[in-house]
């Protein structure tokens, strides 16, 4: 239980299905916090809110301090990735890492069957007994994007309620008990940021990130001179600092010479991938090569494309053209509604 609408309506649902719920709140912290470091005022917030809601609902309620696991699983490799030229999406690591490691942890102390999350996404059995990880009926709110990691062992102890509502269904089944849903948080797409921007943060934790180098051409004609790799990723078009006769974005991240590299429209990859570290829902791929759709950064299109096998990873050529293939990004494989597996994006064109 964050203190936010989802998650609290989640536990709305269990106990309306029936289940004894008890709801756990976790401190993650921010950019420089560390387990025994005292908590900050926007988590004591967050925290006042789910036990406000947990108080309400009649649940038992924990508070327990990840901040030490979540600054070495998530906020440290999350820097790393941008000094070699990356773009990670630190939310499918913290889900498979940190979050579900701790709730399964808790759940075996507390001797749960379950564990419960307030994610917009679905489960469903299989005529074989294989689990099958589903959109949430609301595509708009979907985030099967950042769970493909988890497999057979964690789906069959995860429920997703909210898999069925839409955000409005959600906030109203929060208000239906009472509870003040207009001071409850939102979701944030870096929540450990907080208010932070990203030079301070890489200043931080990742000084390297900010030495200058050049802007280049694809060509390798000399444009201009950035301050930092980290402040550029694969289809950005503002803020380049350099003038052209025609737009511009970038194209690639060359970390061996600390170059940005831009050019045209069309040279920013967006035909084919090579991704690395693949996942597989139901423990292995439908086939060596094969037809799906693949979305290439979370809340984008799952456009059609060929996968094919290769090595721990696979590889995506896709049918029509997708905006801007980034490193570090994740590449999710879908078939339809479910979620096929996924990995980590290594280079495109």
């Amino acid at each position: 239980m964050s203190g936010g609408v989802d998650s609290t309506a989640a536990a709305v649902l269990l106990l309306e299905m029936g289940y004894e719920v008890l709801g756990v709140t976790f401190l993650l912290g921010g950019p420089s916090d560390v387990a025994g470091d005292p908590v900050s005022d926007r988590e004591a917030r967050h925290v006042e809110l789910a036990a406000r809601a947990a108080a309400v609902l009649g649940l038992e309620h924990q508070v327990l301090d990840l901040r030490q696991e979540f600054r070495t699983q998530v906020v440290e490799p999350f820097a790393a990735e941008y000094l070699r030229g990356r773009t990670p999406n630190p939310c499918v690591d913290c889900n498979r890492r940190v979050k579900f490691t701790a709730l399964f942890r808790v759940a075996e102390e507390a001797g749960a069957e379950m564990v419960a999350t307030g994610h917009y996404a679905r489960v469903r059995e299989n005529p074989d007994g294989t689990l099958s990880l589903l959109r949430a009926n609301d595509w708009r709110k979907d985030q099967s994007y950042v769970l493909y990691r988890l497999g057979q062992a964690e789906l069959r102890r995860c429920l997703f309620p909210n898999g069925t509502l839409t955000k409005d269904e959600a906030r109203s089944r929060v208000a239906s008990k009472g509870i003040a849903v207009e001071e409850m948080r939102e979701s944030q797409d870096i929540c450990f940021l907080a208010g932070w921007n990203y030079r301070d943060f890489l200043a931080l934790h990742c000084p390297q990130c900010l030495d200058p180098g050049p802007i280049l051409d694809t060509r390798g004609n000399l444009l201009g001179e950035h301050e930092g790799l980290a402040f550029y990723t694969v289809g950005q078009r503002r803020g380049l600092g350099v003038s052209a006769p025609r737009p511009l974005y970038v194209v690639g991240l060359d970390t061996e010479r600390k170059a940005v590299i831009l050019g045209e429209r069309e040279e920013v990859p967006g035909t084919w991938l090579e991704a690395e570290s693949a996942s597989w829902v139901r423990g292995e791929p439908p086939g060596n090569d094969f037809h799906a759709q693949a979305a290439v950064r979370y809340n984008a299109p799952a456009v059609p494309c060929r996968v094919t096998l290769a090595g721990e990873g696979f590889t995506l050529r896709f049918a029509e053209r997708v905006w801007a293939i980034t490193p570090g990004q994740h590449a999710v494989i879908y078939s339809g509604e479910e979620v096929l597996g996924g990995g980590v994006i290594a280079r495109g064109r």
